[in-house]
């Protein structure tokens, strides 16, 4: 957070606050960091659906008692490809879970209740449109499964428990990328399902990290790695550079 925090200082030319670094205004906890630049916002979420609710919760708050208008909520990450390069960006069309559904199933009260996770077509093709011709690197669109576990959750041979062989998860995978999931990670189901329950518009950009259909394991060295994890920031810094260009131009008539 705070790393991409000094890139959004850096690229809409504001003043860094005091001291050398950005300021963490969650530093009191250790829950997660909370970290803002202009008019962004920058939180870290955690692991997992569970972790990301609490604080999704907490920040949507946040901004209704700050007033703030025009919000926009975007989830920046990695992810595990399926049939992508490795450092490919995928924009997410709609999460699915682990068992191919496009809802979030939630317990409340005793009972269980869906709700859609998708991105609204618009703001889908506004991210897109933010890639580059130059850009070393491709960006897509598709389905994300975000799955509730990394290991068996995610047909990898090495966690503590695996009850089933490479046959087997090589069948799962490429079922998989047959029903156009193109990416898999834990997030993305609850974060889409949560912004649209709350009318707030939501956007998932991930970087892959590996190609399942290949193996389990990153290997791709750490250097390399981070500058494909600044590929997905880099494109939605300019999603929102080009919304305060808007934005300002309305302002001056």
């Amino acid at each position: 957070m705070e790393r991409f925090t000094s890139f959004v200082i850096q690229e809409l030319g504001l003043q860094p606050g005091t001291g050398d670094t950005p300021t963490n205004y969650a530093a009191g906890t250790d829950r997660y960091a909370l970290y803002k630049a202009g008019p962004v916002l920058a939180v870290s979420h955690g692991i997992g659906i569970p972790s990301l609710s609490v604080v999704f919760n907490e920040i949507l708050k946040l901004v209704h008692y700050a007033k703030c208008t025009d919000v926009t909520f975007f989830r920046i990450g990695t992810c595990g490809g399926v049939g992508l390069e490795p450092g490919t960006v995928v924009l997410t069309e709609k999460a699915v879970d682990g068992a191919f559904q496009p809802f979030l199933s939630t317990t409340i009260l005793g009972k269980k209740v869906q709700r859609p996770a998708y991105v609204e077509k618009p703001l889908l093709e506004e991210l897109l449109s933010c890639s580059e011709i130059t850009d070393d690197f491709k960006t897509v669109t598709g389905t994300t499964m975000c799955t509730d576990d990394f290991y068996e959750g995610q047909a990898r041979l090495d966690g503590a428990f695996c009850d089933y062989d490479e046959d087997d998860k090589m069948k799962f995978l490429n079922n998989v990328k047959a029903k156009g999931v193109c990416n898999i990670e834990m997030e993305s189901l609850g974060f889409l399902a949560m912004c649209n329950h709350a009318g707030v518009p939501g956007a998932v950009a991930c970087v892959t990290l590996l190609d399942r259909l290949k193996g389990d394991f990153v290997s791709t060295d750490f250097s390399l790695l981070k500058s494909w994890q600044h590929r997905a920031q880099k494109l939605v810094l300019r999603f929102i550079k080009r919304r305060i260009t808007q934005q300002n131009r309305h302002k001056n008539g």
